[in-house]
């Protein structure tokens, strides 16, 4: 966990809170975490889902590496320093958002489960719904697929600390959802999450007072 640096500042309260942004949205706000090696499905997955969330009457927004590293955290690299910056960062970005009333759909390599721990107390501490969805593909076929051509550049020695290269990536081992996308399709993908979604009560609109 990141030391506070600053100690004289204090979380301000407003008069709206969570329960009446999600009352207003008539939704509950969830992070839905993908983690996995490049080239496993993470993003194809989530423009997947957001859509089809969408169409459900959804709001959602998609936290993706790339774009992420390209404004908020556009200081960092990939050393395993920065890499749990990274994810911290996004970690608690992903919180506002569920503050808000949003179900954020955030697709991160995050190769380390420390820092994966570390985004799930950060929700499990402020009440929030957090789901770690593992997709989960052989290395082979992830570079088999490769993109953005990234694995050659790896094994050609021009980029380094590349996960799954020469860069551990420590597997899930009790995610919420467990997806083989080297075996299903994108379709079976989505509902295998939308379905579990459902049974956390994480789909229906919210019950209006008496």
């Amino acid at each position: 966990m990141t030391t506070q640096i600053a100690t004289n500042v204090h979380w301000h309260h407003g008069q709206i809170d969570r329960t009446t942004r999600s009352r207003i949205l008539q939704q509950t706000g969830a992070t839905l975490w993908f983690t996995g090696l490049s080239g496993s499905g993470k993003s194809t997955i989530a423009v997947a889902l957001e859509a089809c969330l969408a169409d459900m009457g959804k709001l959602c927004y998609r936290l993706d590496g790339d774009n992420i590293r390209l404004g908020i955290n556009r200081n960092l690299g990939f050393s395993a320093a920065d890499r749990a910056e990274n994810i911290r960062r996004v970690g608690e970005v992903s919180k506002l958002f569920v503050d808000a009333g949003l179900i954020v759909l955030s697709s991160f390599i995050s190769p380390y489960s420390a820092d994966r721990e570390l985004v799930r107390q950060l929700h499990i501490d402020a009440g929030f719904p957090f789901l770690e969805i593992f997709v989960d593909c052989e290395l082979a076929e992830a570079e088999r697929r490769d993109p953005k051509g990234l694995y050659k550049k790896a094994r050609a020695g021009e980029i380094k600390n590349f996960t799954g290269i020469d860069d551990p990536y420590e597997a899930p081992t009790r995610p919420e959802i467990h997806l083989r996308s080297d075996h299903l399709t994108l379709q079976q993908e989505v509902d295998v999450i939308l379905a579990h979604m459902k049974s956390a009560g994480l789909l229906g609109a919210l019950q209006q007072s008496a």
